[in-house]
């Protein structure tokens, strides 16, 4: 009855229970740091934790279990590729919170795929250096003394070569605070505005 319901002749295999429980809660562990180290510095895109988890999560489960079922090399390949055309297309998504994303998944499948070609000690250490050069980059000062804010912008004219002086005086005068620097995305000549993403000191993320 079991078998024809789920394909399986077994209700409960411990062992393997037991080991997926272990490989969850490192896989967890070291997801959590790395999602923790986005929710301090980017508390404005919360949104996209519950996307890393769910993320994660879901590779690990998908790599860890596929192991146990004999298929194509090339399969497999598809599989994994549909995670890289995805990126939710009904939203653009920065390329910082595209970098979590690949972690997160990259996460889940090194927990997943490890064998005993591989040691504890390999693993943990890989994993670890995954987390400890992601804190190091993302937590240094210089890292922290900026943000970037999204704003759509009306004057065009301060836009062009050479205007960039006037530019960020004018947007810290209207935003209140001081921009350093500015990334154009998108101009709509139709309506006279742009959209770009002002780079400027983040008092808020000081520990």
């Amino acid at each position: 009855m079991i078998e024809d319901w789920f394909g399986s002749n077994e209700l409960i295999d411990k062992w393997d229970f037991v080991k997926l429980m272990m490989r969850t809660g490192v896989d967890l562990v070291f997801v959590w740091m790395v999602v923790a180290i986005y929710q301090r510095l980017y508390r404005d895109r919360r949104e996209f934790v519950f996307t890393y988890d769910i993320f994660n999560l879901i590779t690990f489960a998908m790599c860890l279990l596929l192991r146990k079922v004999p298929m194509e090399l090339g399969f497999a390949l598809g599989l994994f590729a549909v995670f890289g055309i995805l990126r939710y297309r009904t939203e653009a998504i920065a390329m910082r919170d595209l970098t979590y994303l690949f972690i997160v998944i990259g996460l889940g499948i090194l927990n997943a795929v490890a064998n005993k070609k591989i040691s504890v000690a390999e693993l943990l250490g890989v994993e670890l250096l995954i987390v400890g050069v992601t804190a190091a980059i993302e937590l240094s000062p210089r890292h922290r003394n900026y943000g970037e804010t999204p704003i759509l912008y009306d004057n065009l004219g301060l836009l062009q070569p050479g205007k960039e002086t006037e530019l960020y005086a004018d947007l810290g005068k209207r935003t209140g605070i001081p921009v350093v620097r500015v990334k154009i995305h998108k101009i709509d000549l139709l309506r006279d505005s742009a959209d770009i993403t002002a780079v400027h000191g983040a008092p808020e993320r000081r520990s």
